[in-house]
């Protein structure tokens, strides 16, 4: 900037309509300006336009053709001659996403508040999401240690749990828009509920069933013993039942949603699951999913013989199959996205490069990089930066256009 020159930031606000940035832009030609920056933000139908420029003439003259400019479209305008002038745009550190329903005033001011107590300044906020939950995105900058994050993440986790808000840190940049490939637990986070309970309804021992897999979930059980028990209790049932069980599963709401955005976006998709293949392979067809591992129940002459065939998919296993689809796939691990619910999927979450626990056990929120407490699966998508406005255009493009979570 010559010495001559003065820095001058323009605010104009006023109901978003065509022509505001060309009649202002006509007004700032006429006076020789040079643009430093322009930011512009609609919230319902309210605009607001920042400009800064430098003006190498009379910045009080400019301020009155502004100000006549301006009035011509119906906008306030407002002039801040001798703004301070930053060379070079912030860069982000961290993405810091807010999710609830509703995100209160106070719960935002909380946020803030601890934000601004660790010196984390907050460069931009924008909606992401109006539905199924209220979605806030903040891009802030953080001090630039491994100490700072992590008194970052934790101060954010306790707000989260006192404000009845689900919030997930992420390191801004690249590396947050690189993700490649997701994989799925499939019990309690694609589906609804459980497939061996529903399998041994048909038992008539689902309530035994089912408080083994409570406890194998919270962590309390071995996953392997646990899953031999429960099978065990469905010795003799016919082999048809596999099939009734598959045509009862209800997708978990925006299942559909998510996986169809992720595609869209060159994601590889897949699941990992301690329930069993012959459940899991139709669905999974259906949804045009690129990897499955699951366990195989034994049949034998038309009936299950209440075991397992082969090496069974616990906790362990259920990570090195996350590496196995992402060497296939060619995706380095820090690309890669977990969704689960139970401790069993402890060891996946922690490979993937962002773990999400989705309504999830205490010990699994534990160890998570971001926790969501809402039923909806399409709320992933806004962790990952996709907002609800990108996934209705994409839809609508496609005849799909809806406005329910169920798909």
């Amino acid at each position: 900037m010559g010495a001559s020159e003065t820095t001058v930031l323009i605010t104009v606000t006023g109901p978003d309509k065509p022509g505001v940035t060309s009649v202002l832009l006509a007004a700032l030609s006429r006076n020789g300006v040079s643009l430093l920056d322009v930011e512009q933000v609609v919230i319902r139908g309210r605009l607001t336009l920042g400009v800064l420029v430098t003006c190498p003439e009379d910045p009080e003259g400019l301020q009155d053709q502004l100000e006549d400019a301006m009035a011509t479209v119906g906008m306030q305008v407002d002039v801040e001659i001798g703004a301070n002038s930053v060379a070079g745009a912030r860069l982000s550190t961290h993405a810091v996403v807010v999710l609830g329903s509703p995100v209160t005033a106070k719960a935002f001011s909380t946020i803030a508040r601890k934000l601004a107590e660790q010196t984390v300044n907050i460069d931009s906020i924008r909606g992401i999401a109006d539905y199924p939950v209220t979605g806030l995105e903040l891009m802030v900058t953080a001090p630039a240690t491994d100490a700072a994050e992590t008194r970052l993440r934790t101060t954010l986790a306790e707000v989260a749990a006192k404000a009845n808000v689900d919030i997930a840190v992420e390191r801004a940049g690249l590396a947050r828009r690189a993700k490649r490939l997701i994989v799925f637990d499939v019990d309690s986070t694609l589906i609804q509920g459980e497939v061996i309970e529903m399998l041994a309804a048909h038992a008539g021992v689902e309530a035994e069933v089912r408080a083994v897999t409570e406890a194998a979930m919270r962590g309390e059980l071995d996953f392997a013993e646990s899953l031999r028990q429960r099978v065990a209790t469905l010795a003799g049932l016919d082999e048809s039942v596999i099939d009734e069980v598959a045509e009862t599963i209800e997708l978990t709401a925006g299942a559909r949603t998510t996986i169809r955005t992720l595609r869209r976006l060159g994601f590889r998709c897949g699941v990992v699951s301690g329930g069993f293949r012959q459940v899991i392979e139709p669905l999974a067809h259906e949804l045009e999913l690129d990897f499955v591992q699951a366990n195989t129940l034994e049949v034998v002459g038309g009936k299950l013989t209440g075991k397992v065939i082969g090496e069974i998919v616990d906790r362990p296993g259920k990570a090195v199959a996350l590496r196995r689809f992402a060497a296939e796939a060619g995706v380095p691990m820090e690309q890669t996205v977990a969704v689960g619910d139970g401790a069993n999927d402890i060891d996946m979450l922690n490979a993937a490069g962002l773990g999400i626990a989705f309504n999830a056990k205490p010990a699994l929120r534990e160890i998570a990089d971001a926790a969501l407490s809402h039923p909806y699966l399409d709320a992933i998508l806004f962790i990952l930066g996709v907002t609800r406005e990108e996934v209705e255009a994409a839809d609508a493009r496609d005849g799909l256009m809806r406005r329910v979570p169920l798909n």
